[in-house]
């Protein structure tokens, strides 16, 4: 198992979010894509692969 380590991350939410911290953020790591809770940055991070993150997003 790989470890990421958030904090070198870039994080990004929608732009719809404005300055509200209730978001889901989401950030690029080789070869998946990472969720975070913008309410707890320091918490865990649900990581996806490309494919899974799709799949997701369509199922929203």
């Amino acid at each position: 198992m790989t470890t990421i380590d958030a904090h070198t991350l870039t994080w990004q939410k929608s732009s719809y979010s404005g300055s509200n911290i209730n978001c889901v953020e989401v950030a690029r790591v080789p070869e998946a894509v990472a969720v975070r809770d913008s309410k707890d940055p320091d918490g865990p991070a649900l990581v996806f692969t490309p494919t899974a993150f799709t799949a997701f997003l369509r199922r929203l």
